[in-house]
């Protein structure tokens, strides 16, 4: 199918049609211009901020980050952009900068909002909860500075009122006052003031606004906003990124203040305790005579030692005075006693020592003497009265030595006792030395808590930090766009007419031209093309005529001229009977037939007309009117013709032809006459034949005006009569499949001579796709030349 396709032939189907392509394209930008003049422009503000990460939150993100396995800044940032653009930090956005009441100057062409400078104050005198909800509108002229026309309903008639009065509403009375900066240029201008719904409001910029991120990953965060208001579209972007940092550093100061309340009462809790456990404290160490067990364990053990030797040094100091004494008690005689002993009693060292001194005194006086010598009995009596002494010394020495063991014994069992208790005095000291260092820990930890708290309440930052505060890239409106939409106008334009003429070749099945019926019958003649005539073209050509038609009419005859010659060379004969027909009526085979038959006759060739069409003859109507004389008529009545003809025998040729003189064109007519009951079977008379035989003998051409091929069989039952026959299609009306059957009917064998004419072609259409029309010679002003 593609290799059929012509791409010259496609793309000539659409600038034949450049008029409307024109005419489009104009329309487009017309209503582009009317579009751009009543639509309000739209101003562009932007405004770039960073996200303020919060660095204890970070923690290992940027690890993960650095791996691409989690996205925590990004997830960070997003959130961040839904609470900027939160419906509650703009319902606060509108309540700051008053965006549910508008000012707006009524215009003739567009409305315009008034937003910096209004020429009228208006102060509501109701609760704010009814004016945040309140949804109205009414009309106001000023005057003058002191009164101006008020009305609810623009078709209402208005009311005077002064300037600084309370002014009943449905919501509640307002008051009214003049703004004399920019009052005087709105005096007799009619104002609109209408008020919406805060939440309404809020939500109408909340879907206006667009916020985005840089990049991935970057904290940078572009906002941005269209609006017919410079001015306002810069306010209300700066006053949503102070109102979210005041929200964020309000909801930070909360959380500190909420969390010093709790450390407050924390450590009022703690200092109980801490108290409760000070006094525990004291308690046990008053209880158990204590201040500090490790010191006195240390001391303790130091007398314990010290107790111990001097306990040891008593008991021995007993043991060798209790010897002594026993030695002492047990001597009978005069023995020496042992000395130096270690007693601690210089008494009895002193005794002793004199008595051993007066024993070996004794002994040695014994060595010359006896015991009764004088001086030994005084010998013996110092000796026994020194032993008396030594034994009272020793006796005393021995019960004080007792004494002080017992009484060292029992000092250490105190030491003792004290020593092993310290252990069990220690770990319920430590257990409530460990709970008064938790508690004092705790205690003192919640005060720095308590003192970084307030140090963060004071040193609170903003979420955000502003790169670019809000501004105006273009001073020139990003909406509607001049070029943009005049191009896409300008594309439509040239589009709607390309679709319908897509669209109308898409399903178009007709025939157009003869260059479009050629693709369809390949190797079968096409004589011509007749062009299209208005209303007021003669419908039969004249003689010497230069008219398209004419032009036409003569290509048909050259054409056909050819084709009898080419044919009269191979077969001889005359080859000079043309049937003209077509698929159904009213595709102007009639038409084509008087005119080829002027067009023949000018030539000075004797042609005869023919109306074959006996059921619905129409020949007469061509001639007829002032320009026709009727040089001679049948003899047996004006209305004889062919049916006559084939039904009377007596009738002959000459009775039923009709010699005319038609704009000068000597020409030959017989009609079709009376429709007969049986035009097929009247056909097939041998007097149909007879006539086609003597008229093709006598003139130069025979046409014949045949009905319809494809409505009745008619023309098939005298086809064989016929040397060629002209297929008549109408442009814009014949189907492209009507023109199949006369071809196969030729295939068959069932007629002859087949041959193709187009008529009614559109001067665009005439030629290779009005690329090649006629009318060559005729001299026509260019377009551009009025």
């Amino acid at each position: 199918m593609g290799e059929n396709i012509d791409l010259k032939d496609l793309i000539r189907s659409y600038t034949k049609h450049w008029k409307w392509f024109a005419l489009s394209v104009f329309v487009a930008l017309s209503l582009a211009y009317l579009f751009l003049k009543y639509t309000t422009p739209l101003y562009l503000a932007e405004a770039k901020i960073k996200i303020i990460e919060d660095e204890s939150a970070s923690g290992g993100i940027d690890l993960f980050k650095e791996l691409d396995i989690f996205s925590g800044s990004q997830n960070q940032v997003e959130d961040e952009i839904e609470i900027i653009n939160s419906r509650s930090n703009m319902i606060e956005v509108v309540k700051k900068l008053g965006l549910n009441t508008q000012v707006i100057a009524l215009g003739n062409i567009r409305d315009s909002e008034i937003y910096v400078n209004p020429p009228v104050n208006i102060n509501f005198i109701m609760a704010d909860s009814l004016l945040n909800k309140a949804e109205f509108a009414f009309y106001l002229t000023p005057i003058s500075t002191t009164t101006f026309q008020y009305k609810e309903d623009e078709g209402e008639p208005s009311k005077a009122y002064a300037f600084g009065k309370n002014v009943r509403t449905p919501f509640g009375d307002i008051v009214l006052t003049p703004n004399l900066e920019n009052f005087e240029r709105f005096i007799d201008r009619d104002l609109m003031v209408i008020v919406s719904p805060v939440g309404n409001m809020a939500q109408y910029y909340v879907n206006q606004i667009n916020i985005g991120a840089a990049e991935e990953y970057s904290n940078i965060v572009f906002i941005s906003l269209q609006d017919p208001i410079k001015e306002k579209a810069r306010n209300i972007l700066d006053e949503l990124i102070n109102t979210y940092n005041a929200n964020a550093i309000k909801d930070k100061k909360e959380i500190a203040d909420r969390t010093a309340d709790f450390i407050n009462e924390r450590i009022a809790d703690i200092s109980s305790n801490l108290t409760s456990v000070d006094q525990t404290a004291e308690d046990f160490k008053t209880q158990s005579g204590v201040t500090d067990i490790a010191s006195e364990a240390n001391i303790n053990l130091n007398v314990g030692a010290a107790n111990r030797q001097e306990l040891a040094s008593a008991q021995t100091q007993l043991q060798i005075a209790a010897s002594m004494k026993d030695i002492v008690d047990q001597q009978e005689g005069y023995e020496v006693l042992p000395s130096n002993l270690g007693l601690s009693d210089p008494t009895i060292a002193n005794a002793t020592e004199q008595y051993n001194q007066l024993v070996q005194q004794r002994n040695r006086m014994l060595e010359s003497s006896n015991e009764k010598n004088p001086v030994i009995q005084n010998l013996d009596q110092q000796l026994n009265g020194l032993k008396r002494t030594m034994q009272a010394s020793l006796n005393s020495t021995v019960n004080n030595l007792g004494l002080q063991v017992n009484t060292l014994s029992g000092q250490q069992a105190i030491i003792q006792s004290k020593i092993y208790s310290a252990p069990g005095k220690e770990r319920a000291l430590r257990d409530i030395t460990r709970q008064q260092q938790t508690t004092e820990s705790l205690y003192l930890y919640l005060l720095q808590k308590r003192e970084e708290a307030q140090i963060a309440v004071a040193s609170t930052s903003p979420k955000c930090k502003i790169i670019d505060m809000a501004h105006n890239p273009t001073e020139f409106p990003v909406s509607p766009r001049k070029s943009f939409v005049y191009l896409a106008s300008f594309i439509l334009g040239l589009l709607l007419p390309f679709s319908i003429i897509y669209v109308n070749n898409l399903i178009d099945n007709k025939i157009h031209n003869m260059h479009g019926l050629e693709k369809l019958v390949k190797g079968v003649p096409i004589l011509g093309e007749i062009p299209k005539l208005s209303k007021k073209e003669q419908k039969l050509i004249v003689k010497d005529d230069r008219s398209i038609l004419a032009e036409a009419l003569r290509i048909l005859r050259t054409n056909l001229d050819y084709l009898i010659k080419t044919r009269q060379s191979k077969g001889g004969g005359k080859n000079n009977v043309v049937f003209i027909t077509s698929s159904v009526s009213g595709e102007g085979k009639t038409f084509i037939s008087s005119n080829m038959a002027m067009i023949l006759a000018s030539t000075h060739k004797k042609v005869l007309l023919i109306g074959g069409d006996i059921r619905n003859p129409k020949i007469y109507s061509f001639f007829t009117g002032g320009q026709v004389d009727k040089l001679s008529g049948p003899k047996r009545g004006k209305d004889v013709g062919l049916t006559e003809y084939i039904l009377d025998r007596d009738l002959t040729m000459r009775d039923i032809t009709n010699t005319m003189l038609v704009y000068e064109n000597d020409i030959d007519v017989i009609y079709s006459g009376r429709i007969p009951p049986n035009p097929a079977e009247l056909l097939l008379s041998e007097r149909m034949k007879s006539l086609i035989l003597q008229a093709s003998e006598k003139y130069d051409y025979v046409l014949v005006d045949t009905a319809p091929l494809m409505v009745v069989t008619d023309t098939l039952l005298i086809s064989t009569y016929a040397d060629h026959l002209i297929y008549v299609t109408r442009a814009d009306v014949t189907e492209s499949r009507a023109v199949e059957y006369p071809i196969k009917l030729q295939e068959e064998g069932k007629i002859k001579g087949l041959c193709f004419v187009v008529n009614d072609v559109k001067t665009s259409e005439l030629g290779y796709g009005g690329k090649y029309g006629y009318g060559y010679g005729r001299t026509t002003k260019k377009w551009w030349k009025l």
